[in-house]
């Protein structure tokens, strides 16, 4: 999948199902996500990104925060 491709509206549902379910096991485990990284996945599903263009987001943004 290119990173220009979009999700259809069925994957998305399937991402945010993961997600939420992803969040509950992170706050079981007493690392719940930050209102930014929730906002972050939720971008991703508004706008539906493919998951090779999330992946290369977030990548991205450790690059940035291992530079400063």
């Amino acid at each position: 999948m290119s990173i220009a491709a979009r999700l259809s509206p069925a994957e998305v549902a399937v991402a945010r199902q993961r997600r939420l379910e992803a969040m509950r096991l992170q706050e079981i485990e007493g690392n719940p996500l930050s209102a930014e990284e929730i906002e972050m996945f939720e971008m991703f599903e508004r706008e539906a990104w493919p998951h090779d263009r999330c992946r290369a987001y977030i990548l991205g943004l450790a690059v940035e925060l291992a530079a400063e």
